[in-house]
């Protein structure tokens, strides 16, 4: 195989730290200095340039396609369409309900149409425009509140439901002494990674394909686009390239068909980088939700009852929705202890833009609504937000809404003590720069109040629901220019959240080396689920854990009755009879699917749980909100690596606050009307405050190192945080995130 320029490098690292230390990135000096190779900078001789047709309609019928001028086009070497599928033209990551290419509908806007390989970029996306097709529009399905009505029409054969969630837990007739309701409403979020999708097909001599590609699941790629192309798995070999960044967004396909038809044709090698405005179309986003609420509680803010329904718009096709559906209903009652839940939670098709994975996955939109609500019943009880979240957290030995017993640490209250017990912030200095849209010089601080508020979160970790949730990892210990070094092979995707830093930490801790190599990700070792869920750390550091444990076992054979600490073993004397190499495929213990009817079960490996503290100050004239502090503690069981883990905690909460007060995909009739970094807004520099945040280590007994992830609790809590303080500072019901200026104005 001939491999492109820019393509997957190793990654040594011959520091010294291990499991528990913050040990120096191996990728971070070269993604400073510009040294990395990301996918868009893959390069061949020879190769070609793809680009794609969208949709400009959110639902039409495709009445003629005609591709005779795009291909008489000087420099296009191929234009493809449904009919050039070689095999099944239909994937998905749990329903395989989208096509590769559409063939007599479109169903959002955005959908790919037809694809073009040309001998330039720019040469391609001419070709693309002078493809002919005539459209036959119909009515788009926007509402999904009336998605699943009787008179509105099916867009898919089996109806608008894609999946219908039940949590029923104790009595769902017992009455309280104090009552809230409401209706909660959020809105599109999207992941917003810089890098944007791009890969690298290069075609075999025997029909074989080699993609070089940013994705977050090697394997379930292969798995959608091996029976597209009408080849076996094997025919298929992926290796990832340099991600810039994904939360969620690349666990769908997005160009990788599309690329390996083009290279297959044209028997070139196919590059395909979106552009910016292209990504918007061309990958999920965070599910829109529509949720109803009611609380009920005793005279002393006990929950007696939480009742909600949660509707979650899935777009045009499904993507992880199922998934989604039931995270948001599991985790539907929040971090509380309650002994009667009813959650329906649905998920339904719309020709709106589909929706997927993204950090928080369901539990974001659930616990806007929940978290809003227990401010309402605190407010309604007449005790302080933190003593009502106080009351009522939930603790080691406690049943979630699904009836799952929580058998590691839950230590909600004490996570809710910690932040409300550290320093507030200063007041503001008068400065400008310090206030409210000051840095634009628009305000001199009249009519700014401040507010405080409060979230906390619970997140699954790991896969759920019984799926079959595993990872490989293949160690080889061997002599290098006489040193031991240990090579750690995973399919493992490294999206910046610092996984390869981590295995190099695991194998040295476990084998007692200095130098670990992290070999290319890519298809030719076993599967390691997807870069999601916060897993990957609780996964695939178990498998190399594990494999690493084996290697320990097949070394001390060679030394009968040694007895010491793997930095105590002579590898240098054991090494000289030759390498060691295992692989492992390794299972955390197993998960239960949901009763149909009642949702009770044991579907989560591990939760976890995060409390913020935010401070804001409010223009209320102007509309203007600037975050002033948002602190945070969450329990990570074991910091594998210290400062990683702060690391993500920043990063989840800057998404989080993205959410609470500035990102949203606005679609309108189904038409996405802001698909640019110009009008789709993201916390910049000076939109983060400082945060001060606490970590916790309370080990969980049942995963390796007692750790726990990391990644998605900060996001989920933050939102709901921020909103409470500008509640607090306004008096604001403030239903609706995100919370535009508009609604702080009544303008």
């Amino acid at each position: 195989m001939t491999v492109p320029t820019r393509a997957p490098d190793r990654l040594s690292s011959p520091i010294s730290a291990g499991v528990g230390e913050s040990a120096v990135r191996p990728d971070g000096t070269l993604k400073v200095t510009g040294e990395f190779a990301y996918s868009s900078d893959l390069w061949m001789d020879g190769m070609l340039w793809g680009a794609t047709l969208r949709s400009p309609h959110a639902y039409a019928r495709i009445v003629h396609l005609d591709t005779t001028r795009a291909l008489a086009a000087t420099g296009v070497f191929a234009v493809l369409t449904h009919e050039d599928v070689p095999g099944r033209n239909a994937y998905g990551l749990e329903h395989k309900d989208q096509p590769v290419l559409a063939s007599d509908v479109v169903r959002y806007q955005g959908e790919p149409v037809a694809i073009v390989a040309a001998d330039h970029p720019q040469t391609a996306r001419r070709a693309v425009a002078l493809i002919d097709v005539e459209y036959d529009l119909l009515d788009p399905v926007v509402d999904p509140s009336t998605a699943l009505d009787e008179a509105t029409p099916r867009l898919h054969p089996d109806g608008n439901l894609v999946r219908h969630v039940r949590i029923r837990k104790g009595n769902d007739a017992v009455q309280a002494d104090v009552v809230v309701t409401a209706d909660y409403e959020v809105g599109m979020q999207d992941q917003a990674f810089l890098g944007p999708e791009s890969g690298l097909a290069v075609p075999a001599e025997d029909g074989s394909v080699d993609l070089f590609v940013a994705t977050q699941w090697l394997h379930v790629d292969r798995g959608q686009i091996a029976p597209a192309l009408g080849l076996d798995e094997d025919q298929v070999r992926i290796t990832l390239s340099g991600v810039g960044g994904a939360f969620g967004a690349r666990e769908d396909l997005s160009m990788q068909v599309h690329a390996c038809m083009l290279a297959l044709r044209t028997r070139r090698p196919v590059k395909v980088v979106y552009s910016r405005e292209e990504s918007f179309f061309g990958h999920v986003h965070r599910h829109p939700a529509r949720m109803h609420y009611e609380h009920g509680a005793d005279r002393d803010g006990r929950l007696v009852y939480v009742k909600a329904e949660i509707i979650l718009d899935g777009g045009a096709y499904a993507s992880s929705t199922p998934a989604v559906v039931a995270n948001a209903a599991t985790l539907g009652s929040g971090p509380y202890a309650v002994d009667n839940v009813t959650i329906d939670s649905y998920g339904v098709y719309t020709n709106n833009p589909p929706c997927g994975a993204m950090r928080g996955f369901g539990a974001v939109q659930a616990a806007f609504g929940y978290e809003s609500q227990m401010d309402r019943l605190a407010e309604a009880v007449g005790i302080d937000p933190v003593e009502i979240r106080v009351r009522n957290g939930l603790a080691e030995g406690g049943t979630t809404a699904a009836g799952q017993v929580i058998d590691s640490a839950a230590p909600v209250a004490e996570l809710v003590r910690w932040v409300h017990d550290l320093p507030m912030p200063p007041p503001s200095s008068g400065d400008l720069r310090s206030m409210p849209g000051g840095v634009s010089n628009s305000t001199h601080g009249e009519g700014v109040v401040r507010g405080v508020g409060y979230g906390v979160g619970i997140k699954n970790i790991c896969f759920s629901e019984g799926f079959d949730d595993y990872s490989t990892a293949r160690v080889r210990l061997e002599l290098v220019a006489g040193e031991p070094v240990a090579s750690v092979h995973t399919s493992a995707v490294e999206v910046g959240q610092g996984l390869v830093t981590l295995l190099a930490q695991i194998a040295r801790t476990e084998l007692g080396v200095q130098q670990v190599t992290i070999e290319p990700a890519d298809t030719s070792v076993g599967s390691a689920g997807s870069t999601s869920a916060s897993r990957q750390t609780y996964v695939t550091g178990g498998a190399v854990q594990a494999v690493c444990q084996q290697v320990r076992k097949r070394l001390l054979e060679r030394r009968p009755g040694y007895v010491g600490s793997p930095g105590d073993m002579p590898l240098r004397e054991l090494l000289v009879d030759g390498p060691v190499e295992e692989t492992v495929e390794w299972r955390h213990r197993p998960t239960t699917p949901l009763d149909p009817e009642t949702g009770q079960g044991s579907p989560h490996v591990q939760l976890a749980f995060a409390a913020h503290r935010a401070v804001v100050d409010v223009d209320t004239e102007l509309g203007l909100v600037k975050v002033v502090a948002l602190d945070c503690a969450q329990d990570v069981g074991r910091a594998m690596n210290p400062q990683a883990v702060v690391g993500q905690i920043h990063g989840g909460s800057a998404q989080g606050l993205g959410l609470a007060v500035m990102e949203e995909i606005q679609v309108v009739d189904g038409l996405l009307r802001n698909p640019s970094f110009t009008d789709y807004l993201i916390p910049t520099i000076l939109d983060m405050p400082p945060m001060q945040v606490e970590v916790l280590e309370l080990a969980d007994p049942h995963a390796p190192y007692g750790l726990r992830g990391v990644g998605e609790p900060p996001t989920i809590s933050s939102t709901p945080a921020i909103v409470a303080a500008i509640r607090a500072a306004t008096g604001l019901e403030l239903t609706r995130i995100p919370v535009r200026p508009e609604h702080l104005t009544g303008t």
